[in-house]
């Protein structure tokens, strides 16, 4: 097995199954070294609960990163998830340059919107570095509201194939390299994603739930990081990081208390077991 050395930057939620410790878990159980660079440590997220509390890491990043090259450290893959700010988008785009190890893999989930909506801390000014980032990277998983505001394709609730692939040629366009679209859904019963790759194009669906948990897109992203890193196609990746998704909404449902997450531990062994 390849062993990598990974860094993921995104926020800490101390409780509510997302973002780092998320990321940090399943990245580890796909067999990969994760380094963590924490953009804000929250008690909560922010979905549900009130009177959370919010540090900003903005200020020690520089002095984080200054360190690890003055120590030679590197890493092999570097994947972001929430970025709290236009400054720390600029941040990871000098741990780009400063800390990547040669043939080092760039991979950014660009969370900041939804349902055609951007995040309420964001602006159009974020999206406009954000598209900096985005487009720097070798592979993103932007959802649709993500992938209309990096290239400015009007956004839809409703929409077909033909909507679909005119989204793709637009980040094309733009300078995507790889593009791995989640929440595409052509029906009712069935969500997906579409994974692009130069001019192949190939669609996973597979079942989809009315009522969605917090923090899966989260473990969607480290699923697919895990897998990928691991030697997987981009296509299978994807398809893997969807199924293990699927069951970690499937094993939260019946316990209605469980409304904050996903309990995505109790499945870590079926993730792993399917990387073999």
């Amino acid at each position: 097995m390849d062993y990598k050395r990974i860094l993921t930057v995104q926020d800490i939620s101390c409780v509510g199954q997302c973002s780092l410790t998320v990321a940090l878990p399943i990245l580890s159980a796909a067999g990969h070294e994760t380094c963590i660079l924490p953009s804000a440590v929250l008690s909560t997220h922010t979905a549900g609960f009130s009177g959370y509390t919010v540090r900003d890491l903005t200020e020690d990043i520089p002095a984080i990163t200054a360190h690890w090259q003055k120590e030679g450290i590197c890493f092999e893959a570097v994947y972001t998830g929430y970025l709290g700010s236009a400054e720390q988008i600029r941040d990871v785009k000098e741990i780009f340059r400063t800390c990547a190890a040669e043939n080092c893999v760039t991979i950014v989930d660009p969370a900041m919107a939804d349902n055609g909506k951007l995040y309420p801390a964001f602006d159009m000014a974020f999206v406009d570095q954000m598209k900096t980032l985005a487009f720097e990277a070798q592979l993103i998983l932007p959802n649709i509201t993500e992938a209309c505001l990096l290239t400015g394709y009007p956004y839809r609730e409703i929409y077909d194939e033909a909507y679909i692939s005119g989204l793709l040629d637009s980040l094309r366009a733009a300078g995507a390299k790889t593009v791995i679209l989640t929440g595409v859904s052509y029906n009712e019963q069935t969500t997906g994603v579409v994974v692009m790759e130069g001019d192949s194009r190939r669609y996973y669906a597979h079942k989809r739930y009315a009522k969605g948990c917090h923090g899966t897109g989260d473990v969607y992203a480290s699923a697919f990081v895990g897998a990928f890193l691991r030697g997987k196609t981009a296509y299978d990746a994807a398809r893997i990081a969807a199924d293990y998704t699927l069951r970690c909404i499937e094993v939260t449902r019946p316990d209605p208390s469980h409304w904050y997450g996903v309990k995505f531990e109790a499945v870590l062994p079926e993730l792993i077991e399917a990387l073999r």
